[in-house]
Protein backbone atom coordinates (compact mmCIF):
# COMPACT_ATOMS: atom_id res chain seq x y z
CA UNK A 1 0.00 0.00 0.00
CA UNK A 2 1.30 3.13 -0.65
CA UNK A 3 1.40 6.29 0.85
CA UNK A 4 -0.90 9.22 0.04
CA UNK A 5 1.19 12.26 -0.83
CA UNK A 6 -1.76 15.22 -0.02
CA UNK A 7 -1.33 13.98 3.42
CA UNK A 8 1.78 16.45 3.67
CA UNK A 9 -0.96 18.84 2.30
CA UNK A 10 -2.72 20.48 5.14
CA UNK A 11 -6.10 22.53 5.47
CA UNK A 12 -6.65 22.56 1.78
CA UNK A 13 -9.60 19.74 1.58
CA UNK A 14 -11.70 20.86 -1.55
CA UNK A 15 -8.61 20.94 -3.59
CA UNK A 16 -7.65 17.30 -2.10
CA UNK A 17 -10.91 15.51 -2.99
CA UNK A 18 -11.43 17.13 -6.10
CA UNK A 19 -7.60 15.94 -7.44
CA UNK A 20 -7.87 12.67 -5.74
CA UNK A 21 -10.97 12.27 -7.50
CA UNK A 22 -9.84 13.11 -10.70
CA UNK A 23 -7.03 10.40 -10.83
CA UNK A 24 -8.74 7.64 -9.33
CA UNK A 25 -12.07 8.00 -11.67
CA UNK A 26 -9.24 8.46 -14.64
CA UNK A 27 -10.99 11.70 -15.40
CA UNK A 28 -8.04 14.30 -15.55
CA UNK A 29 -8.57 17.58 -17.61
CA UNK A 30 -6.13 18.63 -20.01
CA UNK A 31 -5.45 22.14 -17.63
CA UNK A 32 -6.49 23.46 -14.54
CA UNK A 33 -6.16 27.08 -12.65
CA UNK A 34 -5.07 26.42 -8.99
CA UNK A 35 -6.41 29.69 -7.01
CA UNK A 36 -5.56 31.13 -3.86
CA UNK A 37 -3.54 33.22 -2.07
CA UNK A 38 0.29 32.37 -2.30
CA UNK A 39 1.77 30.37 0.42
CA UNK A 40 -0.79 28.33 1.32
CA UNK A 41 -0.08 24.77 -0.78
CA UNK A 42 -0.77 25.60 -4.63
CA UNK A 43 2.69 24.43 -5.88
CA UNK A 44 2.84 21.59 -2.87
CA UNK A 45 -0.32 20.74 -4.10
CA UNK A 46 0.61 20.40 -8.05
CA UNK A 47 3.63 18.45 -6.95
CA UNK A 48 1.01 15.77 -4.83
CA UNK A 49 -0.95 15.77 -7.73
CA UNK A 50 1.38 14.89 -10.01
CA UNK A 51 3.19 12.19 -8.08
CA UNK A 52 -0.20 10.59 -7.51
CA UNK A 53 -1.02 10.89 -11.03
CA UNK A 54 2.53 9.32 -12.27
CA UNK A 55 2.33 6.68 -9.29
CA UNK A 56 -1.09 5.10 -10.53
CA UNK A 57 0.03 3.92 -13.63
CA UNK A 58 3.73 2.15 -12.36
CA UNK A 59 4.12 -0.94 -10.43
CA UNK A 60 4.26 -0.41 -6.92
CA UNK A 61 7.75 -1.14 -6.78
CA UNK A 62 9.10 1.46 -9.39
CA UNK A 63 6.69 4.13 -7.15
CA UNK A 64 9.95 5.04 -4.92
CA UNK A 65 11.46 5.83 -7.95
CA UNK A 66 9.28 7.92 -9.55
CA UNK A 67 9.02 10.11 -6.38
CA UNK A 68 12.73 10.55 -6.09
CA UNK A 69 12.61 11.97 -9.63
CA UNK A 70 10.05 14.15 -9.15
CA UNK A 71 11.40 15.66 -5.76
CA UNK A 72 15.07 15.78 -7.93
CA UNK A 73 13.03 18.12 -10.72
CA UNK A 74 14.39 14.95 -13.53
CA UNK A 75 11.39 13.44 -14.70
CA UNK A 76 11.28 13.83 -18.65
CA UNK A 77 7.43 14.07 -18.58
CA UNK A 78 7.52 17.18 -16.11
CA UNK A 79 8.35 20.72 -17.18
CA UNK A 80 8.29 23.30 -14.37
CA UNK A 81 8.00 26.62 -15.48
CA UNK A 82 8.75 29.86 -13.09
CA UNK A 83 8.51 33.61 -13.39
CA UNK A 84 12.34 34.81 -14.99
CA UNK A 85 13.76 37.77 -14.92
CA UNK A 86 16.28 38.41 -18.47
CA UNK A 87 20.02 39.33 -17.68
CA UNK A 88 22.87 39.77 -20.23
CA UNK A 89 20.97 37.48 -22.79
CA UNK A 90 20.12 34.86 -19.93
CA UNK A 91 16.66 33.80 -18.24
CA UNK A 92 16.98 33.45 -14.77
CA UNK A 93 14.36 32.38 -12.10
CA UNK A 94 14.41 34.15 -9.09
CA UNK A 95 16.60 31.97 -7.13
CA UNK A 96 19.29 31.61 -9.70
CA UNK A 97 19.24 35.67 -9.58
CA UNK A 98 19.47 35.61 -6.39
CA UNK A 99 22.49 33.04 -6.27
CA UNK A 100 24.29 35.32 -8.70
CA UNK A 101 23.90 38.35 -6.31
CA UNK A 102 21.69 40.27 -9.15
CA UNK A 103 19.62 43.19 -7.67
CA UNK A 104 16.73 43.22 -9.44
CA UNK A 105 14.39 46.16 -9.91
CA UNK A 106 11.24 44.63 -11.46
CA UNK A 107 9.61 41.67 -10.41
CA UNK A 108 9.82 38.51 -12.59
CA UNK A 109 7.69 37.14 -15.37
CA UNK A 110 7.00 34.45 -17.12
CA UNK A 111 8.07 35.71 -21.01
CA UNK A 112 7.19 34.61 -24.72
CA UNK A 113 10.28 32.31 -24.76
CA UNK A 114 9.38 30.15 -21.87
CA UNK A 115 5.61 29.31 -23.54
CA UNK A 116 7.60 28.45 -26.85
CA UNK A 117 9.66 26.12 -24.71
CA UNK A 118 6.24 24.70 -23.23
CA UNK A 119 5.14 23.69 -26.83
CA UNK A 120 8.12 22.32 -27.81
CA UNK A 121 7.83 19.95 -24.75
CA UNK A 122 4.54 19.07 -25.40
CA UNK A 123 5.12 18.20 -29.56
CA UNK A 124 6.74 14.98 -28.05
CA UNK A 125 4.65 11.88 -27.01
CA UNK A 126 5.61 11.47 -23.06
CA UNK A 127 8.17 8.80 -22.36
CA UNK A 128 7.39 7.32 -18.94
CA UNK A 129 3.99 8.66 -17.88
CA UNK A 130 0.20 8.61 -18.73
CA UNK A 131 0.86 12.03 -19.95
CA UNK A 132 2.85 15.13 -20.16
CA UNK A 133 2.68 17.51 -17.26
CA UNK A 134 3.70 21.27 -17.60
CA UNK A 135 2.87 23.51 -14.23
CA UNK A 136 3.34 27.41 -14.33
CA UNK A 137 3.65 28.96 -11.05
CA UNK A 138 2.50 32.71 -10.88
CA UNK A 139 0.50 32.15 -14.53
CA UNK A 140 -0.93 35.89 -14.03
CA UNK A 141 2.52 37.67 -14.45
CA UNK A 142 2.56 36.53 -18.65
CA UNK A 143 1.99 39.30 -20.73
CA UNK A 144 -0.61 39.47 -23.09
CA UNK A 145 1.97 37.44 -26.06
CA UNK A 146 2.37 34.56 -23.66
CA UNK A 147 -1.04 34.14 -22.84
CA UNK A 148 -2.02 34.42 -26.19
CA UNK A 149 0.26 31.71 -26.99
CA UNK A 150 -0.22 29.80 -24.29
CA UNK A 151 -3.91 29.76 -25.36
CA UNK A 152 -3.10 27.98 -28.56
CA UNK A 153 -1.97 25.15 -26.55
CA UNK A 154 -4.41 24.91 -24.58
CA UNK A 155 -7.01 24.68 -27.45
CA UNK A 156 -4.95 21.91 -28.41
CA UNK A 157 -3.18 19.97 -25.33
CA UNK A 158 -2.85 16.65 -26.82
CA UNK A 159 -1.43 14.36 -24.51
CA UNK A 160 -0.78 16.23 -21.45
CA UNK A 161 -2.24 18.50 -18.50
CA UNK A 162 -1.15 22.31 -17.68
CA UNK A 163 -1.27 23.52 -14.18
CA UNK A 164 -1.95 27.33 -14.18
CA UNK A 165 -1.25 29.27 -10.64
CA UNK A 166 -2.44 32.05 -9.70
CA UNK A 167 -3.91 34.50 -6.95
CA UNK A 168 -7.26 34.46 -8.35
CA UNK A 169 -9.14 34.01 -11.87
CA UNK A 170 -9.49 37.37 -12.65
CA UNK A 171 -5.63 38.17 -12.13
CA UNK A 172 -5.71 35.83 -15.72
CA UNK A 173 -6.82 36.37 -19.18
CA UNK A 174 -10.48 35.41 -19.07
CA UNK A 175 -10.05 33.40 -22.54
CA UNK A 176 -7.29 31.25 -20.45
CA UNK A 177 -9.46 30.72 -17.58
CA UNK A 178 -12.01 29.61 -19.54
CA UNK A 179 -10.24 26.57 -20.81
CA UNK A 180 -9.38 25.41 -17.14
CA UNK A 181 -10.73 23.68 -14.71
CA UNK A 182 -10.85 25.80 -11.34
CA UNK A 183 -9.01 24.24 -8.12
CA UNK A 184 -9.95 26.98 -5.22
CA UNK A 185 -7.14 27.15 -2.60
CA UNK A 186 -7.95 29.29 1.18
CA UNK A 187 -6.05 30.82 3.64
CA UNK A 188 -5.28 28.58 6.92
CA UNK A 189 -6.96 28.92 9.94
CA UNK A 190 -4.83 29.65 13.13
CA UNK A 191 -4.07 26.09 14.43
CA UNK A 192 -3.70 24.67 10.49
CA UNK A 193 -1.01 27.57 10.23
CA UNK A 194 0.79 26.50 13.67
CA UNK A 195 0.91 23.22 12.45
CA UNK A 196 2.71 23.77 9.12
CA UNK A 197 5.18 25.87 10.35
CA UNK A 198 5.43 23.47 13.69
CA UNK A 199 6.18 20.73 11.00
CA UNK A 200 8.86 22.33 8.88
CA UNK A 201 10.74 23.05 11.69
CA UNK A 202 9.77 26.79 11.67
CA UNK A 203 7.81 27.25 14.96
CA UNK A 204 9.78 29.99 15.78
CA UNK A 205 7.81 32.33 13.72
CA UNK A 206 4.58 32.05 15.79
CA UNK A 207 6.67 34.66 18.08
CA UNK A 208 6.94 37.28 15.63
CA UNK A 209 3.16 38.56 15.62
CA UNK A 210 4.08 41.27 12.52
CA UNK A 211 4.98 38.35 10.38
CA UNK A 212 1.96 36.33 11.28
CA UNK A 213 -0.10 39.28 10.59
CA UNK A 214 1.47 40.07 7.24
CA UNK A 215 1.28 36.08 6.24
CA UNK A 216 -2.93 36.21 7.02
CA UNK A 217 -3.06 32.50 6.87
CA UNK A 218 -0.23 31.99 5.02
CA UNK A 219 2.60 29.38 5.88
CA UNK A 220 4.61 30.20 2.61
CA UNK A 221 4.05 33.93 3.34
CA UNK A 222 4.86 33.73 7.05
CA UNK A 223 8.47 31.94 6.09
CA UNK A 224 9.22 34.45 2.94
CA UNK A 225 8.30 37.93 5.21
CA UNK A 226 10.78 36.11 8.66
CA UNK A 227 13.21 35.84 5.63
CA UNK A 228 12.94 39.29 4.20
CA UNK A 229 12.63 40.63 8.09
CA UNK A 230 15.71 39.34 8.66
CA UNK A 231 17.62 40.41 5.68
CA UNK A 232 16.54 44.46 5.50
CA UNK A 233 18.51 46.50 7.90
CA UNK A 234 17.34 46.97 11.25
CA UNK A 235 17.81 50.72 11.25
CA UNK A 236 15.96 51.02 8.02
CA UNK A 237 12.99 49.81 9.48
CA UNK A 238 13.77 51.85 12.96
CA UNK A 239 13.96 54.99 10.71
CA UNK A 240 10.59 53.93 8.69
CA UNK A 241 8.62 53.14 12.00
CA UNK A 242 8.08 56.69 12.88
CA UNK A 243 7.10 59.65 10.38
CA UNK A 244 10.31 61.37 8.68
CA UNK A 245 10.85 64.71 10.71
CA UNK A 246 11.60 66.55 7.93
CA UNK A 247 11.27 66.91 4.21
CA UNK A 248 15.41 66.24 3.83
CA UNK A 249 14.50 62.96 6.15
CA UNK A 250 12.41 62.08 3.49
CA UNK A 251 14.03 62.23 0.80
CA UNK A 252 17.20 60.16 2.42
CA UNK A 253 15.12 57.59 2.94
CA UNK A 254 13.43 57.20 -0.27
CA UNK A 255 17.55 57.46 -1.37
CA UNK A 256 18.52 54.86 1.24
CA UNK A 257 14.85 52.41 0.10
CA UNK A 258 16.06 52.21 -3.55
CA UNK A 259 19.69 51.93 -2.85
CA UNK A 260 19.59 48.96 -0.14
CA UNK A 261 16.66 47.12 -1.56
CA UNK A 262 15.49 45.01 -4.58
CA UNK A 263 11.84 45.24 -5.94
CA UNK A 264 10.68 42.30 -3.65
CA UNK A 265 12.32 43.42 -0.77
CA UNK A 266 10.51 46.95 -1.43
CA UNK A 267 6.71 45.06 -1.89
CA UNK A 268 7.05 43.30 1.40
CA UNK A 269 8.16 46.69 3.04
CA UNK A 270 4.71 47.61 2.10
CA UNK A 271 3.30 45.30 3.82
CA UNK A 272 5.05 45.90 6.64
CA UNK A 273 4.69 49.57 7.04
CA UNK A 274 1.04 48.43 6.26
CA UNK A 275 0.59 46.53 9.52
CA UNK A 276 2.80 48.30 11.25
CA UNK A 277 0.93 52.19 10.46
CA UNK A 278 -2.69 50.61 11.21
CA UNK A 279 -1.62 48.88 14.45
CA UNK A 280 -0.03 52.46 15.52
CA UNK A 281 -3.04 54.91 14.13
CA UNK A 282 -5.37 53.02 12.10
CA UNK A 283 -6.02 55.28 9.07
CA UNK A 284 -7.47 54.18 6.20
CA UNK A 285 -6.30 56.83 4.21
CA UNK A 286 -2.26 55.83 4.80
CA UNK A 287 -2.95 51.79 4.04
CA UNK A 288 -4.05 53.97 0.45
CA UNK A 289 -1.55 55.43 0.02
CA UNK A 290 0.78 52.42 0.48
CA UNK A 291 -1.45 50.29 -1.85
CA UNK A 292 -0.73 52.88 -4.33
CA UNK A 293 3.11 52.44 -3.85
CA UNK A 294 2.51 48.94 -4.03
CA UNK A 295 1.11 48.97 -7.89
CA UNK A 296 3.35 51.75 -8.62
CA UNK A 297 6.40 49.47 -8.40
CA UNK A 298 4.40 46.64 -9.77
CA UNK A 299 4.17 48.71 -13.02
CA UNK A 300 8.00 49.54 -12.90
CA UNK A 301 7.71 52.91 -12.35
CA UNK A 302 10.98 54.88 -10.62
CA UNK A 303 11.22 52.99 -6.90
CA UNK A 304 13.01 56.22 -5.64
CA UNK A 305 10.71 58.63 -6.71
CA UNK A 306 7.60 56.75 -5.63
CA UNK A 307 8.87 56.24 -2.19
CA UNK A 308 9.95 60.39 -1.85
CA UNK A 309 6.30 60.68 -2.86
CA UNK A 310 5.17 58.95 0.13
CA UNK A 311 7.31 59.59 2.64
CA UNK A 312 6.96 63.66 1.81
CA UNK A 313 3.14 62.87 2.22
CA UNK A 314 3.44 61.75 5.54
CA UNK A 315 5.68 64.17 6.51
CA UNK A 316 3.39 67.31 5.24
CA UNK A 317 0.50 65.48 6.99
CA UNK A 318 1.29 63.26 9.67
CA UNK A 319 -0.84 60.43 11.16
CA UNK A 320 -2.19 60.84 14.71
CA UNK A 321 -1.22 57.96 16.92
CA UNK A 322 -4.28 55.61 17.81
CA UNK A 323 -4.30 55.61 22.20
Amino acid sequence: MTTDPFLQLIGQKQAIELLTQAVRQNRVAPAYLFVGPDGVGRSLAARCFIELLFSSFVAPQLISSIQNRLRQGNHPDLLWVQPTYQHQGQILTATEAAEKGLKRKAPPVIRLEQIRKITEFLSRPPLEAPRNLVVLEEAQTMAESAANALLKTLEEPGQATLILIAPSPESVLPTLVSRCQRIPFYRLDTQSLTQVLTQIGNQELLQHQAVLSIAAGSPGNAIASYKQLQEIPPELLQDLAKVPSSHRKALELAKKIDRDLDTEAQLWLVDYLQQSYWQECHEASIIKQLEQVRKFLLCYAQPRLVWECLLLSLCQNPPVRSY
